[in-house]
């Protein structure tokens, strides 16, 4: 195949060649440590010059998928989740998604990590002493940017808890969150956000991880009731319950 008809019309030639490194590193199972071909040969297997190769190695090298050394040529490298991490939360605010989208985006991954945030804490009692930490370290008067701080930090300590380090990348997202419900989060949710953290954390301590994740659900979902009616999305009914002083109840979608 051509290689004009290999890569899509919007891939610069330096994107493609990235990619062809990285199927590479796949095909051949290399493993963090592992040598790779020299630029030169690079060039010569991808008919491009070393200047679109070194292109590709650059963004590379960025991401931590290779390393480059001298006197030791290119390596595979670790991947750097947390850099990924940054880039992905940068580009969800740089892309401007509806808020019903973040929101949707933030019950999928916070709900759906829950059941293993709640093997972990089982298993791993500092866990629960951290999450118990940020829950504890606002009121309701903490200063805005302190309060915003904090919730950002406890939703993100929350799905770190689960174990599943890719879920961090899409933790990120509470970045453009905020960003785009901080006016809300600070004038109206103050007393309850406060509250519910510290109720998840009771719940996870305690074993009940059914309760914890309606909590959550209807933590998150009352952000979606304001973007949009419910029933307008496609995901039929509202997402669910949310968890009061240890009794479930009907979420509030007015």
């Amino acid at each position: 195949m051509a290689r004009d008809d290999a890569r899509g019309a919007r891939q610069s030639l330096g994107e493609w060649v990235a990619a062809g490194i990285r199927r590479l590193i796949a095909d051949q199972g290399l493993q963090p440590g592992d040598r790779l071909p020299t630029e030169q040969e690079l060039a010569l297997r991808f008919g491009v010059s070393r200047l679109s190769v070194r292109e590709a190695t650059r963004t590379l090298n960025f991401l931590g998928i290779i390393r480059a050394a001298p006197r030791r040529g290119l390596t595979v490298g670790q991947f750097d989740m947390a850099r990924i991490a940054e880039i992905v939360g940068y580009h969800h605010v740089l892309a401007a998604y509806p808020g019903r989208q973040l929101v949707q985006a933030r019950l999928v991954v916070e709900v759906g990590a829950l059941p293993f945030v709640a093997a972990g804490v089982a298993a791993q009692p500092g866990l629960l002493e951290r999450l118990c930490e940020l829950a504890e370290a606002t009121e309701a008067d903490t200063p805005d940017d302190r309060f915003i701080d904090a919730e950002i930090a406890f939703h993100r300590a929350l799905v770190e808890s689960s174990g599943i380090a890719p879920l961090v990348l899409f933790s990120d997202l509470l970045e453009a969150f905020f960003r785009r419900f901080h006016a809300r989060v600070v004038a109206h949710r103050r007393e309850a956000g406060v509250l519910q953290h510290r109720q998840l954390v009771e719940l996870l301590g305690a074993g009940r991880q059914a309760e914890a994740e309606a909590l959550l659900r209807g933590h998150l979902a009352s952000f979606l009731a304001e973007t949009e009616p419910p029933g307008r999305d496609g995901l039929g009914s509202p997402p669910g319950p949310s968890v009061a002083g240890g009794r479930t109840q009907a979420t509030d979608w007015t």
